[in-house]
Formats: structure tokens, C-alpha cells, sequence
């Protein structure tokens, strides 16, 4: 049977060559999941999704309707087929058609995984896993496999658009909750909250851990929140950055050496793995470390034993291992520089932590308590944000993500020019990312039901800008009213008729 939905409103938005258009496939004899996932995807992304119970069936579909452009999301195993979801990827390969495979099972195994990759599949998924995590590669494999972007990038605009307007009043200033709080890390948002409870499900265990997502995010946070949970709570978390130590003397620092093992080794000297026993090891930035030491690192996983460099006396360790990377490994593996086997081997249970700008929902949180932190560290408690400074700092793209926010807080409370903190106190490169650098008229206002007050709005919108131009050239009157195409004399005029008084008299 076979379930067809379209998404008729986004239709409507976005006009494209419906010729270019590819289709998704859904194969999956699970018929709850099958319909979960097919309505999800038909809500969010433009495109037909057929659904089909078999293989059998899905290749007849494919044949008849000439289907030869399309993203497969394949289980592996059917109970009622005698071919499987691999078997399926190779059949359609076989016939030249154009599209882009994702693969599912819910017994995972290195051996399937292996066998999933190197026939091609763009993301192998472990069930259970959220739709929303399906739904983001369906767009990576579209968007990279297919080459198709038109209305999916347009889409993407869209929403993005409306999630920066007028973020500031959509949110306010609070101190987090105890609900918000967790290990140490601060999140009210539902991937925040997803993290808490997959940290809560997986700290018992002794699986191992890979924890990716862009730098700043609060990796270590994670990890050590993995082990505070844990029954191994009461033994030493040790870090490894592999990023930070030369590759030559990485080994050492993990594994230890015996003495006169290398120039230099006067004595012998415990290893990380040693020092970590019974406890947990954090190895940070693995994307980094050197291939020769990715096959010993494979070996302690695997053995469970380690090797000290100039011995040849093996030591047994009881270690929970802990990795991060900002780097995409699948992305290392296919350019020869991460081991696949190992990859695998890491990514038992993979922990994603979103960048700043995806979870906003957050930064109001973030501001509150790294404020009053600061604040009171600083001897005072009557240091506050106005308005303004706070919408900027909710429409920033936040590259650094939550270290970024915490050391401007800090650095704002330090340098401030009195009891609020202004625009004229951020950094110029916050101010410059912020501004438009051009005018979109449907980003300035959307007319409400009701109406408004023309007058008065365009009153507000003036001044604005006067308040902009004032800021990016530190009050200075002379560039300012450069900036806003207007005689000096007229600005100094407008800003007597709203009392804006700034610092530098010019």
C-alpha cells in the first residue's frame, strides 16, 4: 500500500520547475514508524514521500512511475522479504537511477555499518533516533547527493528571515530555573532538554560516547556531566585535548613510556589511560589525533589493555571512554584521514550539541546567569542590560556559541560606562554583524491586522538609525551624519528634538 503526501501550503510558497523535483521513499515494514516518519517529512520538506512495506514493492513503484531521482530511506532487515535494505541500494544502483540512501536498523553492528558505507549510503541510523535528526540529513543528502536546493534553500530563508525579526521582544531577561540546570550547563530548549535526558539514559552504561558540534558549545561539559552520572562518579575524569599535544608525544601522554624508552625519558612515567582507571578518559579533539595512534587506540577499545612505548608488558584498564570532535568524521573517513573502524568503534552513542544561533531560546538564560556571576564577582548588583543591547545580542549569530556569550558578559561588566550596559559598550564587530548593511522592507515592519500609526512609526525608525549611526562612529556627529546622508547640523536638530545625548561632542 502506498501512502502519498504533499505539503500543498509550502507548495504555494516557493515555484519551481516541478520536472527538477526529486521524490523521497520510505521502505520500512514497521507500518507506525513508516507513517510517523512519511507525515513528518511530507510537514516539513516540499516533496511527495512514498512509503512502501517491502523492497519488492518499492521497486515496483520506482519501475512503473519511472521514478529515476529520489532520496531512499531503506530499513536493512524485513521480516516478511527475502531481500534485505542493502540489497535493495545495490539493485537500484545497478539500473543507473540518480538518488541519494539513508539506512535504518535497529540492531546495530560494526560488520552492517562497514557493509552500509562502502556501498555507498549517505548516513547509516540507529533506531530509535528522532525525526527531526532524519528530517536535517533527508536535507544534507538532497541537498549534497542530488543537488537539488531551489526550494529547500528557499525555505530555509524564510525561516530564518522570521526567526530574526524582532527576536528581542520575543524573549526576556530571566535567571534560569532549577528545571534549566543541569550538571552544570544551562538549557530551557528542547535540544538542550533532549541532551539532559540522552546523558541521564546513557551515563549507567559503559558505552562508549562521541560528542560532536562546533567549538564552544560546552563539549567538556557534556562529557563530564556523563561521568558525574555515572557509578563511576567517585574515580578521576582525566582530559586529553588531542588537538593540543604534538602527535610525537601523544602517545606517551596517553599510554605512558618506560624509562630510556626516547631521548629524554629518564624515567618511567603512568600514562592517561593509567591514571583514568576505574574512572572515565575524555579524549577532546580525537578528529586530530594522527592515523599511527588511531590503530593503538583501536586496540586499547577493543583489548581493553594498554602498552607503555618501550615496553612490551601489556597493562589491563577499566576505563569508560568520553570522545569529542567539532570536526565531521564521516567527512574525515571518506578523505583517509580518520579510520573508519575506529569511527565506528567511537560512535557507539553519538551525543550532537547545537551551535548557540539554534537554540535561542537559551541566550536570554546564558545572559542572566554569566551577569549576574560576573556582576557579583565584581563587588556590584546593579548592572543591567537595556532593550536595545539586549535584541542585538539576541539577532548575533554567536560563531564562538555560549564561550563567546560568557566572555563578553564578563568583558562587558568590567569595561562598562555606568549601571546599564548600552549598544555603544558591545564590541564594533557584534554592532556590524547585526545591522543590515541593506534595507529589506519586509524585515523593517509587518502591518498588523489593525493597522498603525504611520507617523509615529517612521518617528521611531528615524531614530533608530540616528542611534545606529551614533554607535558605529562613537558619537561622532561629522560621520555620522556621512552615514545617514544628511547636513551636520540637521542631525544635531533631530537629536535636540529626542534628548540623544552622547558622549563625544563633534
Amino acid at each position: 500500500m502506498t501512502d502519498t503526501f504533499t505539503n500543498e501550503e509550502s507548495a504555494n510558497e516557493v515555484k519551481i520547475d516541478q520536472s527538477l523535483k526529486p521524490v523521497i521513499i520510505v521502505v520500512e515494514d514497521d507500518q507506525t514508524l513508516s507513517a510517523m516518519i512519511t507525515k513528518y517529512l511530507s510537514k516539513k520538506i516540499n516533496l511527495e514521500v512514498f512509503s512502501f512495506s517491502s523492497p519488492n514493492s518499492a521497486i515496483e513503484h520506482i519501475t512503473v512511475n519511472s521514478v529515476n531521482r529520489f532520496c531512499l530511506i531503506t530499513d536493512i532487515s524485513f521480516e516478511d522479504s527475502s531481500s534485505d535494505g542493502l540489497y535493495l541500494i545495490d539493485l537500484l544502483k545497478e539500473r543507473g537511477l540518480t538518488f541519494a540512501s539513508i539506512a535504518m536498523t535497529g540492531f546495530a553492528s560494526i560488520e552492517t555499518a562497514i557493509a552500509a558505507t562502502k556501498k555507498g549510503v549517505f548516513h547509516y541510523l540507529t533506531k530509535p533516533f528522532e525525526l527531526e535528526d532524519l528530517k536535517d540529513l533527508v536535507v544534507k543528502a538532497l541537498m549534497n547527493k542530488l543537488e537539488y536546493r531551489e526550494s529547500l534553500e528557499v525555505s530555509n530563508n524564510i525561516q530564518q528571515k522570521n526567526e530574526k525579526r524582532s527576536l528581542g521582544k520575543r524573549y526576556k531577561l530571566e535567571m534560569p530555573t532549577e528545571e534549566d540546570v543541569f550538571c552544570g550547563m544551562i538549557g530551557r530548549s528542547k535540544p538542550m532538554q533532549k541532551i539532559f535526558e540522552r546523558i541521564k539514559k546513557v551515563a549507567a552504561s559503559n558505552s562508549t560516547v562521541l560528542i560532536g558540534g562546533p567549538s564552544g558549545t560546552g563539549k567538556e561539559l557534556v562529557a563530564r556531566a556523563i561521568h558525574q552520572c555515572s557509578k563511576r562518579q567517585s574515580k578521576k575524569i582525566v582530559n586529553v585535548n588531542c588537538g593540543a599535544i604534538p602527535g610525537e608525544l601523544l602517545e606517551s601522554e596517553l599510554f605512558g613510556h618506560e624509562k630510556g624508552a626516547f631521548t629524554g625519558a629518564v624515567s618511567s612515567r603512568m600514562g592517561r589511560f593509567e591514571a583514568a582507571n576505574e574512572g572515565s578518559i575524555f579524549l577532546d579533539e580525537i578528529g586530530d589525533m594522527p592515523l599511527l595512534l588511531q590503530v593503538k587506540l583501536l586496540r586499547v577499545l577493543q583489548q581493553r589493555e594498554i602498552e607503555r612505548v618501550g615496553s612490551t608488558v601489556t597493562t589491563p584498564v577499566d576505563v569508560r571512554i568520553i570522545t569529542a570532535t567539532h570536526r565531521d568524521l564521516e567527512d574525515s573517513v571518506q578523505q583517509g584521514n580518520f579510520r573508519e573502524d575506529l569511527y565506528y568503534r567511537l560512535n557507539v552513542i553519538p551525543i550532537k550539541i547545537p551551535a548557540l544561533k539554534d537554540r535561542r531560546e537559551d541566550i536570554p538564560l546564558l545572559i542572566s546567569y554569566f551577569l549576574s556571576r560576573f556582576v557579583s564577582a565584581d563587588g556590584r548588583n546593579d548592572i543591567e542590560l537595556d532593550d536595545e543591547t539586549f535584541e542585538i545580542l539576541m539577532s548575533y549569530e554567536w560563531p564562538g556559541n555560549v564561550r563567546e556569550l560568557e566572555n563578553l558578559i564578563e568583558r562587558l561588566v568590567i569595561l562598562r560606562g555606568g549601571n546599564k550596559i548600552r549598544p555603544q559598550d558591545l564590541p564594533p564587530k557584534i554592532l556590524a554583524l547585526t545591522n543590515r548593511s541593506a534595507i529589506d522592507t519586509e524585515d523593517l515592519v509587518n502591518l498588523p491586522d489593525n493597522g498603525l500609526n504611520l507617523k509615529d512609526f517612521m518617528s521611531e525608525v528615524e531614530e533608530s538609525l540616528i542611534r545606529q549611526a551614533l554607535t558605529k562612529t562613537n558619537g561622532n556627529k561629522n560621520q555620522a551624519s556621512k552615514l545617514l546622508q544628511m547636513n551636520r547640523t540637521t542631525l544635531i536638530e533631530k537629536m535636540k528634538k529626542r534628548n540623544l545625548d552622547f558622549s563625544i561632542q563633534q
